[in-house]
């Protein structure tokens, strides 16, 4: 077991002001390889809570990721304090700062004087070039009490530190750890609990198999994490009988490309009326490259007018029922699809909230039906969170109405 600790540095992220996604980024592309994690450790521009936080992630684990603090400002302390944990000397590195002065000519930019101090590292650290920023990074190897310890010190900005990961830190990590492969299964759900699905996945148990479990609404993630040599097909078919109907895919994309998939497969369209959602599910399904092949547009319809105008409901079925009803979702389903000629018609009628609801009608109220070659099918939901919420699970569950029709 090869052990990984992460530092992440930067007084920003100790505020609130920004969210550390490195450090997520950086566990799921060490535990795909077989590295073990440790603990995540989150400091602010303070020189000594650097220093600390350094000399204990090197004095637990083999290898140490370090983001941020690299910068060129005085509440850059990352090196620093690398140098303080380690006793190691700072020196301007003649190659580091060729590599700076480089990336400010590129952009036919004078390097500011204080860019120099980005070419300052501890004595004995291996330069890792970065052709992203101007922020080199470097790998320093220590040894603590109990084995040696690879740091790789890389910049906070994400996109200059995935590349440079993936670029010298992987590579580097393969060349000196043979371990291997840790696999994952993920079961993305849709319209389940979280407890309901660790219920249903309680008696799964099974050595080399640990079971975990995500809410990412509107979706709930099941992942079987395996040791080398565990068979994974008889547990995707365990696990897809225990899940049922609510995984859309395994290991796949999200739900609106493979809705899209299914009917690009079938040679079909679908079309969208939209009343409480607003285009949401337009949005979703046009996220999806290539969705013109299959999506053939839809219809924001608000007003009761517009869904008179626009997808043909009745006036009479209005006056009725009310705009958030049964009888309407199926009109506006049925008259989208007739309209456009698509071969489905997926239309939501809902209360979104927080106001407009009534005690016939409470907020979280919506009506979903899909118009199909076969007829029309129907269903009220009721979501219970907040605005943002609501819109975001009824639009991934009536593209999953539509799913289910497509087999």
């Amino acid at each position: 077991m090869i052990r990984f600790d992460i530092v992440s540095q930067g007084e920003e992220l100790v505020s609130g002001s920004t969210v550390d996604t490195n450090s997520g980024w950086i566990c799921q592309k060490l535990k795909e390889r077989g590295f073990t994690a440790g603990r995540i450790t989150v400091v602010g521009d303070e020189l000594d809570e650097i220093r600390d936080a350094l000399s204990e992630a090197a004095g637990r684990s083999r290898v140490v990721i370090c983001t941020g603090g690299l910068g060129p400002t005085s509440d850059d302390l990352t090196t620093e304090a690398a140098g303080h944990a380690f006793d190691r000397p700072l020196a301007e590195d003649p190659t580091a700062l060729a590599q700076v002065e480089e990336r400010y000519l590129a952009r036919n930019r004078p390097m500011p004087p204080a860019n120099r101090k980005q070419a300052i590292l501890p004595a004995g650290a291996s330069l890792l070039e970065n052709l992203w920023g101007t922020a080199p990074g470097y790998r320093l190897d220590v040894t603590t009490a109990a084995e040696p310890c690879h740091l790789y010190f890389l910049p906070g900005v994400p996109s200059e530190m995935k590349r440079m990961f993936e670029a010298h830190v992987l590579p580097d990590l393969a060349s000196r750890f043979q371990l291997p492969p840790k696999r994952t299964l993920l079961f993305r759900c849709v319209g389940l609990a979280e407890s309901e699905a660790a219920q249903r996945m309680a008696s799964l148990v099974q050595p080399g198999v640990v079971v975990g479990y995500r809410a990412n609404l509107p979706e709930i993630h099941v992942k079987l994490h395996l040791d080398p040599g565990v068979d994974e097909k008889p547990l995707i078919a365990d696990t897809l009988e225990r899940l049922g109907d609510y995984v859309f895919t395994v290991g796949g994309g999200p739900l609106a490309e493979v809705v899209g998939k299914r009917l690009e497969a079938r040679g079909e369209t679908v079309a969208t009326a939209e009343s409480c959602t607003a285009g949401r599910i337009g949005a979703d399904i046009t996220s999806v490259a290539g969705a013109s092949a299959w999506y053939v547009g839809g219809a924001v319809v608000y007003a009761n007018a517009e869904k008179v105008r626009q997808c043909g409901v009745e006036q009479t079925l209005l006056d009725a029922h009310g705009a958030v009803s049964e009888p309407v979702a199926r009109a506006l389903a049925e008259g989208i699809r007739t309209r456009t000629g698509a071969t489905w018609g997926l239309s939501v009628t809902g209360i979104a909230g927080p106001g407009g609801g009534s005690a016939e009608k409470p907020v979280g109220t919506v009506h979903i039906a899909v118009a199909g070659p076969s007829g029309t099918v129907h269903r009220k939901i009721h979501v219970p969170f907040d605005r943002t919420r609501n819109l975001q699970m009824t639009t991934a569950l009536a593209l999953d109405l539509l799913r289910r029709q497509l087999g």
